[in-house]
């Protein structure tokens, strides 16, 4: 009974970390509480699953950004339409590309070009994080240690962040 405590002493104890963690993931905050709330649910519901001696804060964040990601292919794939018409009708409908101003689509066209100008030790493991791999898929796919996935993505992702500051 005793660790039961500790493991809900320490997922309280992360909390507002939790939803600062959220609200990068989601760039809501509505919906960085929601996230919030049901990784703490999943967390409770796997306690069991959990070993001491690991990084506890780790894993929390690993479950958040699952849940993430799959929520967001999960949307991805609703929002996919499927034209069974004769004529193909709807693909012939303007569509609408999700920028809310050529400004926008330009912008991130110049990011895909800055992130293609990195080296592709960098490249190919930071592109493949933002299109929903995990980092031990990553690792498998180039045959390198998962720590160094992690820190490539980590220095991509600060140096686009860098380079994104001129864009300010």
């Amino acid at each position: 009974m005793k660790s039961d405590n500790n493991f809900h002493d320490k997922l309280i104890a992360l909390q507002s970390n939790m939803s600062n963690f959220a609200l990068s993931l989601t760039a809501n905050k509505e919906d960085a509480e929601d996230l919030t709330q049901e990784t703490m649910l999943k967390v409770l519901d796997n306690e069991e699953k959990y070993t001491e001696n690991t990084n506890f804060k780790g894993w929390v964040f690993t479950i958040m950004r699952n849940i993430f990601i799959n929520n967001y292919r999960r949307i991805v794939r609703s929002q996919t339409m499927i034209d069974t018409t004769d004529n193909l009708y709807h693909l012939s409908l303007p569509q609408d590309s999700g920028f809310e101003s050529p400004e926008a689509s330009h912008n991130a066209k110049e990011i895909r070009e800055l992130i293609n100008s990195f080296p592709e030790e960098f490249r190919k493991p930071f592109t493949m994080f933002i299109d929903g791999y995990k980092y031990t898929e990553i690792a498998d796919e180039m045959g390198i240690p998962v720590g160094t996935v992690k820190s490539r993505i980590f220095f991509a992702r600060k140096r686009l962040k860098e380079m994104l500051y001129d864009f300010r």
